[in-house]
């Protein structure tokens, strides 16, 4: 039990699969069956969970690297030799932190602006144009805040993969 290596396998496993479903199963497919609105609802009951996994279980993953089955720890996290466990997990938690803390509460924040405004038109901010300049503004900076937010989701990804192939190295 005090060996950290299934630890460390199991949190591994489970951030790589819960990035990889949310990025390109979940999301794509409640994309394509829900409406509109109740795929808001959905995305907006979702990423606050699929965020605070992307930040923490990279912390769990770092805390779990071991070398012969004794634990690292932060010391030996900060020793040089260890930079290909420490920056690929500081990456990916930071940028889900990024996304949970900065970017979220932004992309809720716009997407209530256009409900108002969505009143105010008589109109969705996704059917067909025209549309007021005060929609087209607000529909302009959530597109750039998604992009910016799915961007730094692959950036998390993308460090996920790196580590697990410098991890598969040592499993050999």
């Amino acid at each position: 039990m005090t060996d950290p290596r299934p630890y460390h396998i199991l949190s591994y496993g489970t951030l790589l699969g819960v990035q990889v479903y949310q990025t390109f199963v979940s999301g794509i497919v409640a994309f394509r069956a829900l409406p509109r609105p109740q795929f808001a609802s959905l995305q907006t009951a979702t990423f606050p969970i699929y965020f605070s996994l992307q930040t923490a279980l990279p912390v769990l993953v770092a805390l779990t690297a071991s070398q012969n089955g004794q634990a690292l720890g932060i010391s030996g996290l900060l020793d040089s030799s260890n930079r290909s466990t420490l920056i690929p997990m500081a990456t990916a938690a930071v940028t889900g932190l990024v996304n949970m803390t900065v970017l979220r509460p932004l992309t809720v924040n716009i997407m209530r602006e256009r409900k108002h405004q969505e009143t105010r038109d008589g109109k969705k901010s996704y059917d067909a144009g025209p549309h007021s300049k005060e929609m087209l503004a607000l529909n302009k900076k959530f597109g750039r805040l998604h992009g910016l937010s799915s961007l730094i989701n692959m950036v998390c990804l993308g460090a996920t993969v790196y580590y697990g192939a410098k991890l598969s190295k040592r499993l050999a």
